[in-house]
């Protein structure tokens, strides 16, 4: 007959509680949002938006979107769906390809800047007071004192002609707000019971961190990365209109630059369409993440 250490017995009714408390909590959350309506159509639009850009990447669709074959501001027809544009090119072709550069941006700077902060707020709120908090703390006041645009200009400066500089000065920024909010709820999940009973049977500090306290604060990061994915679009857009977003390619953002002086001759088949392409995909997703805000908030969830 085999023996069980009670430290072992006590760290697996540890995980098993926290694992089920959780599970009931996403279970409720995962309810909760599909019965709202606005954040289903939000949803169902992102995806759509998504499944374009997916084609855009394998190569089914919009791959003439940089051909000059048309003629000079073609109107709507059935061949250019949206017209031309100043030089010849397809706007429909150049508008479903920026979705694609939409999502590359967006995708990669939520992603990263939520790793990022996730793991510098987990370290600053487990280690609150300490010269590691006080490290992390002074590194995101520095950067939060620095204006976002005239940051990204420094940085496209620096790194002048590589393609990711604005992804990377929009990572540096954009860490922060979620950084602060994990930080926030580590300092409070930190004097949970189940981290003191962790700790009472001898877990590593950097274990704790990881198993117990980060999965906890799953919820806020979440929430944070839809958040910075629509921030990222927005401001490669403008960044682009500024010529320090996309350098090679086309998005919306250049569409825009590009039509100005078309607006000025009558023409706004450019403007108009890069526009609705981009309110279509912001609004879509601020609904979405506005619905999945609802359903994770575990004081509202806790409370159903």
């Amino acid at each position: 007959m085999s023996s069980v250490a009670p430290e072992q017995v006590a760290d697996q009714a540890v995980v098993d509680d926290g694992a089920a408390h959780r599970e009931s909590i996403w279970a409720k959350a995962v309810y909760k949002l599909r019965r709202d309506r606005l954040g289903m159509i939000g949803l169902g639009v992102v995806l759509l938006y998504f499944v374009v850009a997916i084609g855009v990447w394998l190569g089914i669709w919009a791959t003439e979107w940089g051909d000059v074959e048309g003629p000079k501001w073609a109107p709507m027809s059935a061949e250019y769906w949206f017209g031309t544009n100043i030089i010849g090119q397809d706007i429909f072709a150049r508008a479903i390809y920026s979705t694609k550069t939409a999502f590359e941006v967006g995708l990669v700077v939520a992603v990263l800047s939520t790793i990022i902060g996730a793991l510098l707020g987990a370290l600053a709120g487990f280690f609150s007071g300490t010269w590691i908090d006080e490290i992390i703390l002074w590194l995101k006041g520095v950067l939060d004192s620095i204006p976002f645009y005239l940051f990204v200009a420094a940085v496209a400066f620096a790194l002048t002609g590589n393609p990711y500089a604005m992804h990377i000065a929009m990572v540096s920024t954009f860490w922060t707000t979620t950084g602060r909010l994990v930080r926030g709820e580590v300092i409070k999940l930190k004097n949970f019971e189940f981290v003191e009973a962790a700790r009472a049977i001898g877990v590593p500090q950097v274990v704790i961190i990881f198993r117990h306290i980060l999965p906890n604060t799953f919820h806020i990061l979440l929430v944070q990365a839809t958040i910075v994915f629509v921030a990222a679009i927005k401001s490669e857009v403008i960044l682009s209109f500024l010529g320090l977003g996309v350098q090679d390619g086309v998005s919306w953002g250049l569409m825009i630059a590009e039509s100005t002086q078309e607006v000025l001759a009558g023409f706004f088949n450019n403007f108009v369409w890069a526009s609705v392409f981009l309110f279509g995909l912001v609004m879509a997703f601020n609904m979405f993440s506005d619905a999945l805000q609802d359903a994770l908030d575990p004081r509202k969830v806790a409370s159903e």
